[in-house]
Protein backbone atom coordinates (compact mmCIF):
# COMPACT_ATOMS: atom_id res chain seq x y z
CA UNK A 1 0.00 0.00 0.00
CA UNK A 2 2.76 2.46 0.96
CA UNK A 3 4.75 1.59 -2.14
CA UNK A 4 1.73 2.20 -4.39
CA UNK A 5 0.97 5.53 -2.72
CA UNK A 6 4.61 6.59 -3.04
CA UNK A 7 4.64 5.63 -6.73
CA UNK A 8 1.49 7.69 -7.37
CA UNK A 9 2.94 10.72 -5.56
CA UNK A 10 6.23 10.56 -7.47
CA UNK A 11 4.46 10.13 -10.81
CA UNK A 12 2.17 13.08 -10.06
CA UNK A 13 5.08 15.28 -8.99
CA UNK A 14 7.00 14.49 -12.16
CA UNK A 15 3.93 15.15 -14.32
CA UNK A 16 3.25 18.49 -12.63
CA UNK A 17 6.90 19.50 -12.83
CA UNK A 18 7.02 18.67 -16.52
CA UNK A 19 3.84 20.63 -17.19
CA UNK A 20 5.20 23.65 -15.32
CA UNK A 21 8.45 23.47 -17.27
CA UNK A 22 6.61 23.23 -20.59
CA UNK A 23 4.40 26.22 -19.77
CA UNK A 24 6.95 28.38 -17.90
CA UNK A 25 9.39 29.46 -20.61
CA UNK A 26 6.69 30.66 -23.03
CA UNK A 27 4.99 32.73 -20.35
CA UNK A 28 8.21 34.27 -19.03
CA UNK A 29 9.35 35.14 -22.54
CA UNK A 30 6.14 37.00 -23.33
CA UNK A 31 6.24 38.73 -19.93
CA UNK A 32 9.82 39.84 -20.58
CA UNK A 33 8.88 41.10 -24.04
CA UNK A 34 5.92 43.00 -22.61
CA UNK A 35 8.08 44.48 -19.86
CA UNK A 36 10.72 45.64 -22.35
CA UNK A 37 8.05 47.39 -24.41
CA UNK A 38 6.82 49.46 -21.45
CA UNK A 39 10.17 50.10 -19.75
CA UNK A 40 10.95 53.81 -19.51
CA UNK A 41 13.97 55.67 -18.18
CA UNK A 42 13.46 59.19 -16.84
CA UNK A 43 15.81 61.69 -15.27
CA UNK A 44 14.57 64.01 -12.54
CA UNK A 45 16.05 67.20 -11.08
CA UNK A 46 15.93 66.91 -7.28
CA UNK A 47 15.79 69.95 -4.98
CA UNK A 48 16.82 70.29 -1.31
CA UNK A 49 19.52 67.59 -1.27
CA UNK A 50 22.08 69.05 1.12
CA UNK A 51 23.80 66.08 2.73
CA UNK A 52 25.05 62.60 1.93
CA UNK A 53 21.96 60.92 3.41
CA UNK A 54 19.47 62.86 1.25
CA UNK A 55 19.90 60.54 -1.77
CA UNK A 56 19.01 57.59 0.45
CA UNK A 57 15.63 59.17 1.25
CA UNK A 58 14.98 60.07 -2.39
CA UNK A 59 15.89 56.57 -3.60
CA UNK A 60 13.74 54.88 -0.96
CA UNK A 61 10.72 57.08 -1.73
CA UNK A 62 10.95 56.54 -5.48
CA UNK A 63 11.48 52.78 -5.15
CA UNK A 64 8.24 52.51 -3.15
CA UNK A 65 6.25 53.44 -6.26
CA UNK A 66 4.84 50.30 -7.87
CA UNK A 67 6.51 49.64 -11.21
CA UNK A 68 9.85 51.29 -10.36
CA UNK A 69 12.68 48.91 -11.19
CA UNK A 70 15.77 50.95 -10.31
CA UNK A 71 16.78 54.37 -9.01
CA UNK A 72 20.23 55.94 -9.30
CA UNK A 73 20.68 59.23 -7.43
CA UNK A 74 23.59 61.56 -8.26
CA UNK A 75 24.11 63.83 -5.25
CA UNK A 76 26.60 66.11 -7.02
CA UNK A 77 24.35 66.67 -10.05
CA UNK A 78 21.18 66.72 -7.89
CA UNK A 79 19.46 64.26 -10.24
CA UNK A 80 17.84 60.83 -10.13
CA UNK A 81 17.64 58.41 -13.04
CA UNK A 82 14.72 56.02 -12.72
CA UNK A 83 13.88 52.92 -14.76
CA UNK A 84 10.21 52.00 -14.46
CA UNK A 85 7.35 50.16 -16.11
CA UNK A 86 5.27 52.90 -17.71
CA UNK A 87 2.22 50.63 -17.81
CA UNK A 88 2.25 50.63 -13.99
CA UNK A 89 3.83 53.94 -12.91
CA UNK A 90 4.03 57.48 -14.25
CA UNK A 91 6.77 60.07 -14.00
CA UNK A 92 4.36 62.27 -12.03
CA UNK A 93 3.85 59.53 -9.41
CA UNK A 94 7.60 59.07 -9.05
CA UNK A 95 8.22 62.82 -8.75
CA UNK A 96 5.41 63.10 -6.19
CA UNK A 97 6.95 60.34 -4.07
CA UNK A 98 10.20 62.32 -3.81
CA UNK A 99 8.35 65.59 -3.24
CA UNK A 100 6.30 64.00 -0.44
CA UNK A 101 9.47 63.23 1.55
CA UNK A 102 10.79 66.79 1.20
CA UNK A 103 12.79 66.62 -2.03
CA UNK A 104 10.79 68.20 -4.87
CA UNK A 105 11.44 66.39 -8.15
CA UNK A 106 10.86 67.54 -11.70
CA UNK A 107 11.17 65.26 -14.72
CA UNK A 108 13.86 66.48 -17.10
CA UNK A 109 14.02 63.72 -19.71
CA UNK A 110 12.30 60.51 -20.62
CA UNK A 111 14.01 57.91 -22.82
Amino acid sequence: MKKTLLTILVTTAVAIGGAAFAIGPDQSRSAAETSAETETTSTFDIENMTCATCPISVRAAMKRVDGVKSVQVDFEAKTATVVYDSSVATADQIAAASTDVGYPATEVTAL
